[in-house]
């Protein structure tokens, strides 16, 4: 009841009027550490996010240097409104109180707005060209005080998340451990994919572009957890979408996305994209994420005590398959992770 009144007094205090009766509902959660409430029944209702007094500020994967002074929801959203990105209304924040109160998008995520299949193409298309405009936009305005131009997909946070597989989706999943030769040989290929990637241009990244964080509102795209952005290739955040472990989708479709964010990339100013070049990276870039993905999954499972994201690890390892098939010259690292994970056996 305490956290209940608290809910609502955040909320009178954000619209400026007392809502004592206001029903209260807990929102289906994620894997992070914050909390969601509805105070309210739509259409007069707002969501209040509650976070943790101690773990406001750092995010929960591998990252370098200090805590940011400031919230990175706060932060990013700043900088995502300046790019005229639609974004969640913030109609308060208590940052002693760890609680903030924002505009209520409903229930109805990309994911559900594609259940059904009919608006399938309308709705991924608008999604790659906003992804476009953002990012030729971010390319074109940098801005020093965002924190999302203070960190990096660096070579040592890629080699962090392939690791996370192993230790995860590898050993934990499996039982087993690598031989010392096979660990040497994980080590070495790992640091391989990640100087890659690393070696990638970088620009403004959301990291996490995909059916759940991405809400429909009115007819428009709302863009949803974000405050873990960074610099990061062009092809990221189409990995995260196309390469949905919440949604799959066949490869015919994503090489026609992959085109539309090509063409509305040039046709916003962003410059011309080579093809051929373009699809290989993300191929690449689709191995290393979601061997992570399907490695995060187990983890939040063990560690977090939250299972529901086991059922998306066969898809993740189905995309990871499917990449490998198109850079044979990764085929010893398939033969020998697929000794552990037989479901990536060519």
């Amino acid at each position: 009841m305490e956290l209940e009144a608290a809910l609502r007094e955040q909320v009178g205090k954000a619209i400026g009027r007392p809502v004592p009766n206001a029903p209260i509902k807990k929102l289906k959660g994620d894997a992070s550490n914050r909390s969601y409430y509805r105070v309210g029944t739509p259409p007069e209702s707002w969501v209040v996010m509650v976070m943790p007094l101690d773990a406001t500020k750092k995010s929960e994967e591998a990252t370098k240097g200090e805590p940011p002074k400031e919230l990175p929801f706060v932060n990013v959203h700043r900088y995502l409104e300046k790019l005229n990105v639609r974004v969640p209304r913030i109609l308060r924040y208590d940052e002693p109180a760890g609680m903030m109160v924002l505009e209520d998008l409903t229930d109805q995520t990309f994911e559900a707005a594609l259940e059904g299949g009919k608006h399938r193409h309308a709705l991924y298309s608008r999604a790659v060209e906003l992804l476009a405009r953002l990012r030729v936009e971010a390319e074109r305005k940098p801005d020093a005080e965002c924190l999302a131009f203070t960190r990096a997909f660096d070579e040592d946070l890629y080699d962090w998340e392939l690791h996370h597989f192993r230790e995860w989706g590898l050993e934990a999943w499996s039982g087993k451990k690598p031989t010392d030769a096979e660990r040497a040989e994980l080590d070495r290929t790992f640091r391989e994919i990640a100087r890659t990637l690393a070696a990638a241009p970088r620009g403004f990244t959301h990291r996490d572009y995909q059916s759940r964080n991405i809400m429909v509102k009115d007819g428009e795209l709302v863009v949803i957890d974000f405050q873990d952005a960074l610099q990061g290739p062009r092809q990221y955040d189409l990995v995260a979408l196309l390469r949905d472990s919440y949604v799959e989708l066949d490869r015919d479709f994503v090489d026609t996305m992959l085109d539309r964010y090509i063409d509305a990339f040039a046709d916003a100013g962003g410059g011309k994209i080579e093809r051929g070049p373009f699809k290989d990276f993300f191929d690449l870039l689709t191995i290393q994420r979601k061997l992570k993905d399907a490695g995060r999954f187990e983890f939040i499972n063990r560690v977090k005590g939250n299972p529901g994201f086991l059922v998306s690890i066969p898809a993740s390892l189905r995309y990871v398959k499917a990449a490998f098939a198109r850079r044979p010259e990764l085929r010893k690292l398939q033969e020998l992770i697929s000794r552990y994970v037989p479901e990536l056996s060519a």
